[in-house]
């Protein structure tokens, strides 16, 4: 039963998600749908809290301020809907739920920095090509 359960998750999960902790800022790329049009907005802030991070549903909380008011949204790392996290900056922290800077403003928000790696963090290789997929985009080829 088990089997069958990690064989459709494993369905539902990206190849490859950027690794996110608790104390990184970040750009979340998603899909927007208004009416019949489809854009990417893109939302960035402090990484406040990760969850299961390695399910299907992994999510992230990121919080920034916009016009004085603290916004927080939950993100599944597995969505479709998610095109792109990218890492922008990373702090060291010592918690996976940073409750605490939801009451701090000002100096007292900041964060120690930690030197890493951008391009290693944000590198997402593609995805290896099934069996099935490969077929199916060498068969129209032999077609035309």
């Amino acid at each position: 039963m088990s089997s069958v359960i990690n064989a459709i998750n494993a369905k539902y999960k990206k190849h490859h998600v950027v690794d996110v902790k608790s104390g990184d800022t970040v750009k979340v790329h998603q899909k927007i749908r208004e009416g019949n049009k489809e854009r990417v907005q893109v939302f960035e802030g402090l990484v406040i809290r990760t969850d299961r991070t390695s399910s299907h549903t992994s999510s992230i909380t990121v919080r920034r301020i916009a016009s004085g008011v603290g916004v927080e949204k939950t993100y599944l790392l597995h969505s479709p809907l998610v095109v792109k996290v990218e890492v922008t900056k990373r702090s060291k922290v010592r918690r996976n739920y940073l409750t605490y800077m939801r009451a701090r403003t000002g100096k007292s928000a900041r964060l120690a920095n930690v030197a890493f790696d951008k391009q290693a963090v944000n590198a997402v290789p593609e995805a290896p090509k099934t069996e099935a997929k490969a077929e199916e985009a060498e068969a129209p080829a032999e077609e035309a």
